[in-house]
């Protein structure tokens, strides 16, 4: 049973969640396999017929690849590059001229890749 969920890597975002008690009353009936939440721990227990035992959680960590990461910070680079050539393209008119013709290059090689296959 995960108990806790953590998160490790830069661009995972681990939310939610609640310290709310949902089970809040015990049956009083003290047979082996009865369950309780212990609001003093914080613990889900068992009884083992002779003392409450708390169940075992382990906590999981979630994240990306190294190369997840990596092909993260690339397209944030290269987006990061493309608003500073957009900015720069409206400001100066050369620039927007040769970042048309790049976009005109581009959907010519498209086209040409489209064709060949």
């Amino acid at each position: 049973m995960i108990g806790q969920l953590f998160q490790s890597g830069r661009y995972v975002i681990v939310s939610g969640g609640s310290t709310t008690n949902y089970i809040t009353a015990y049956s009083g009936l003290q047979d082996v396999g009865n369950m309780r939440y212990n609001t003093s721990s914080q613990c889900i227990e068992v009884f083992d017929g002779t003392s409450w035992q708390r169940i075992n959680i382990n906590t999981a960590h979630v994240g990306l690849s190294p190369e997840a990461e990596q092909i993260l910070d690339w397209a944030n680079r290269m987006r990061l590059e493309e608003i500073e050539l957009e900015q720069l393209a409206k400001e100066n008119a050369a620039v927007k001229d040769l970042v048309d013709q790049i976009k005109e290059k581009q959907h010519q090689l498209k086209m040409i890749q489209t064709l060949i296959k």
